[in-house]
């Protein structure tokens, strides 16, 4: 069976994964799942990720999630842009999530990143999450 929002499929397995205490979530492999957990890694939201060949030309993503005192480091993972309504921004409009302190996902021209750094590179594009 298709999935319609894959990107979303990954950022429920990490909400739920990180409200049952575990350390791996795994899920199917895509580029933009890898770009969007490069970005929460640089931003210090989870440990790290990686790339696991399972055969047959199928690739697993491997997410390590992170924990402080116990608690989740995400403490809200959501998804803005979904297949049947895209949310785009330039970089005069773009929001601020919880005034700076949280971050946007932002799909640019020039890669995945997150909203500061898109605002630096003055660049706007599709936001597909945020995170708190």
């Amino acid at each position: 069976m298709t999935m319609s929002d894959p990107l979303g499929d990954m950022l429920t397995r990490v909400r739920n994964g990180q409200q049952a205490g575990k350390t791996i979530v795994e899920c199917p492999f895509s580029k933009v799942r890898e770009n969007v957990c490069n970005v929460l890694k640089d931003e210090g939201f989870i440990r790290g990720y990686k790339i696991e060949d399972i055969g047959g030309n199928k690739k697993n993503l491997q997410i390590q999630l992170k924990y402080a005192d116990g608690e989740g480091v995400i403490r809200q993972i959501n998804r803005v842009s979904k297949p049947g309504r895209r949310v785009y921004t330039n970089v005069k409009t773009m929001p601020r999530f919880y005034n700076g302190l949280g971050i946007l996902v932002v799909s640019t021209p020039q890669g995945v990143m997150a909203d500061h750094k898109a605002r630096a590179a003055n660049v706007g594009g599709e936001i597909l999450c945020r995170v708190f």
